[in-house]
């Protein structure tokens, strides 16, 4: 069995992640198979000295656009 974003071989007694879609990764591949294949919406901020999140910037929903 392979890895569905590098390609390598999963091996025996190592961590591999099962992804809710139906994959199989490494545990390093993760990040890579969550932003390019499911796309999350995210926001991009700083944590203020009270604690508080403050967004900078965020991933607009292309969606919601392109179905109007």
């Amino acid at each position: 069995m392979n890895c569905a974003v590098c390609g390598n071989e999963l091996l025996c007694d190592r961590a591999v992640f099962h992804c809710s879609c139906g994959v199989y990764l490494h545990a390093h591949c993760w990040n890579n198979h969550v932003i390019q294949a499911h796309q999350p919406e995210f926001e991009i901020g700083v944590v203020n000295l009270s604690g508080e999140f403050e967004v900078r910037s965020a991933k607009e929903n292309t969606e919601a656009t392109s179905t109007e």
